[in-house]
């Protein structure tokens, strides 16, 4: 009712000015329909309004006109964006104010490159001249596409244009690299910015973390320190998720008692932040005991203790988290159903699993790859390999390589050969260089004891010269995170690890364990696959902590593949006779290792 009642004042306010009064009485004018649509309430109104200054405002009164147009366009900007656009093109002297506002616009709507070619405009008809906030809409713009490509060319303008020495446009040229993960030209305009804010802190910091350069993140986070800036909730988050990403829990630990006592806010990102850091260090009682702090959860903190807890193999859990979720009266989404599918197939739950996918497709959330996945992996994972394939060719979308490879490995597990070659057609369609799915072939067959076929695939890999993506594992000792890759002995302390590897290894063999030289895919002989076993990474990553922890410290590993057959086995021995718990973290899931069993039941 407020709206149309407007709209007619506003006709009638604007009919009131002939020609001349509005040449003599312009700033009275601009001021009044200023004035106007600040009171509008939805853009039927200042439809109304653009339309009667078109006929009302006289062709002399073009600056005028100009000025109310640009006041319909900022109204527009966040209503209706693309009416704005348009309105843009029709302004007669739009101000590079005009320009700023409807990139803006975009950016707050989903992704688009109209603020790039808005830019490119300006830069070719050299009016208005692009400001300081044209700049970092812009490059916001690129950060969000990844068009690391134009956004080079932004940064080059910015140095033609004298203005690189803007902490606002370094900051956002900072964000722009890092966000593109291109780590060393982000860090060389950190290091030109004197002033450095918490903004561009963060940013640094943040870039390190998603990239997975956890030292320099909190290398940077102490030096940070150092400078006597205080951090903000921001940092804190991007320092917490980079403890999480390495399993570095006694850094988590101590960032957290950092929070207490620098009284930085403990917001609802924070406390989620943590929740994830311990469950993603096997800390799952220490991420419960968080959550549970949380006075007002949000869908995702309740999706990440579900997926928390599932990927610590603790299903039933899980599933209780998430009735609880549902008696808050709090919306699932797609993230929390994935959790939830996953906690099903970790537990081996097929029931429940299929009563939640019937809960979802009811409910109207059209099922994405991730849930998909889920299923195929819950079926496989409950020994139905002939349901799990049945499942995959009805889907209504094509799958993926990663839900071929889930069906290839529960035929490995099942020693099954029905559908072996089907499935390794398929992935090998989707990924022919993928160096994981020849080595995942290669095993199958090897399992199966099919040496022809297992030397066929090992062929097809040196033809395509495909090299295996070597295994990398680490290990947090005394707050710094120690990375070991396969078969390299590159670490200060590479002498020593040796020397525990050596005696570990031969107790194992003692213990009676039979090393699975299948695994091993180079063309040596018998006694050098058993020596390129031990040289894998988690296992140099293990002797480590053997050699600078004792018990009963846990040993916390995070690995970078799945973890294969025979260190799996060998964990499981070593867990026992050094009376030690070993916690894995591979590309799959949590494996808790405690006097010779592991948490995940042998399937994985």
């Amino acid at each position: 009712m407020f709206g149309p009642i407007i709209g007619q004042f506003i006709v009638k306010r604007l009919e009131s000015y002939s020609c001349k009064k509005m040449v003599e009485e312009e700033e009275e004018a601009e001021e009044r329909v200023a004035s106007l649509i600040r009171k509008c309430s939805d853009m039927r109104v200042v439809q109304q309004i653009h339309a009667q200054a078109l006929i009302h405002f006289h062709p002399i009164s073009s600056n005028s006109l100009s000025f109310v147009l640009s006041k319909v366009l900022c109204f527009a900007a966040y209503r209706n964006i693309d009416y704005a656009r348009k309105l843009l093109s029709q302004i007669p002297y739009p101000s590079v104010f005009a320009y700023n506002t409807v990139m803006r616009g975009f950016l707050a709507q989903n992704p688009s490159q109209e603020p790039v070619f808005l830019f490119r405009q300006l830069v070719r008809d050299k009016f208005p001249k692009p400001n300081t906030f044209t700049l970092a809409f812009v490059l916001k713009c690129c950060s969000i596409l990844v068009a690391f490509k134009e956004g080079r060319q932004v940064h080059k303008h910015v140095i033609a244009s004298g203005m690189g020495g803007n902490l606002f446009v370094q900051t956002s040229l900072l964000n722009f690299y890092t966000k593109c993960e291109e780590m060393e030209l982000g860090r060389k305009v950190f290091d030109e910015i004197t002033e450095r804010n918490v903004v561009a802190w963060s940013a640094m910091i943040g870039g390190y973390s998603r990239v997975g350069m956890v030292n320099e993140a909190l290398e940077l986070f102490r030096e940070m320190q150092r400078t006597g800036v205080r951090p903000d909730e921001m940092t804190i988050v991007s320092v917490v998720s980079a403890c999480a990403a390495s399993g570095a829990l006694d850094l988590g630990r101590w960032v957290h008692a950092f929070i207490d006592k620098k009284a930085i806010k403990n917001d609802l990102r924070v406390r989620t932040a943590l929740v994830n850091m311990y469950a993603k260090c096997g800390c799952i009682e220490k991420a419960r005991e968080v959550f549970e702090t949380i006075p007002i959860k949000d869908t995702k903190a309740w999706s990440t203790m579900i997926m928390g807890l599932a990927i610590n193999g603790l299903s039933e859990e899980a599933l209780t988290i998430f009735a609880r979720m549902a008696e808050a009266g709090i919306e699932p989404n797609n993230v929390t159903l994935i959790g939830v599918l996953s906690a099903c197939a970790h537990g081996g739950l097929i029931s429940e699993g299929k009563k939640y996918w019937s809960v979802m497709l009811e409910s109207g959330i059209e099922p994405s790859m991730e849930h998909y996945g889920s299923m195929v992996d819950l079926l496989c994972r409950t020994n139905q390999v002939a349901k799990a394939y049945e499942f995959v060719e009805s889907m209504p979308i094509a799958p993926n390589p990663a839900i071929w490879r889930t069906v290839l490995v529960c035929c490995k597990n099942n020693k099954t050969m029905d559908y072996v070659e089907i499935a390794a057609e398929r992935l090998l369609e989707l990924e022919p260089l993928n160096a994981e799915n020849y080595i995942l072939l290669s095993r199958l067959y090897a399992s199966c004891s099919n040496w022809a076929k297992m030397s066929r695939v090992r062929r097809q890999m040196k033809d395509r010269s495909i090299k295996a993506v070597p295994g990398c594992s680490s290990i947090e000792i005394e707050g710094h995170v120690h990375e070991f890759v396969m078969g390299k002995w590159s670490h200060p302390e590479a002498k020593d690890i040796r020397k525990v590897l050596l005696e570990v290894s031969e107790r194992v063999r003692e213990f009676g364990h039979q090393p699975w030289i299948a695994a091993i895919l180079q063309n040596v002989g018998d006694a050098e696959k058993q020596e390129a076993l031990w040289e894998h990474s988690e296992r140099l990553a293990i002797a480590y902590g053997l050699l600078k922890t004792k018990a009963p410290v846990v040993i916390r590993i995070v690995k970078n593949l799945r973890v294969c057959v025979d260190c799996h086995e060998v964990t499981k021995t070593i867990s026992r006779l050094y009376d030690r718990e070993i916690v894995v973290r591979d590309r799959i899931r949590f494996h808790k290792f405690v006097d010779g069993a592991c948490s995940c039941r042998d399937f994985w």
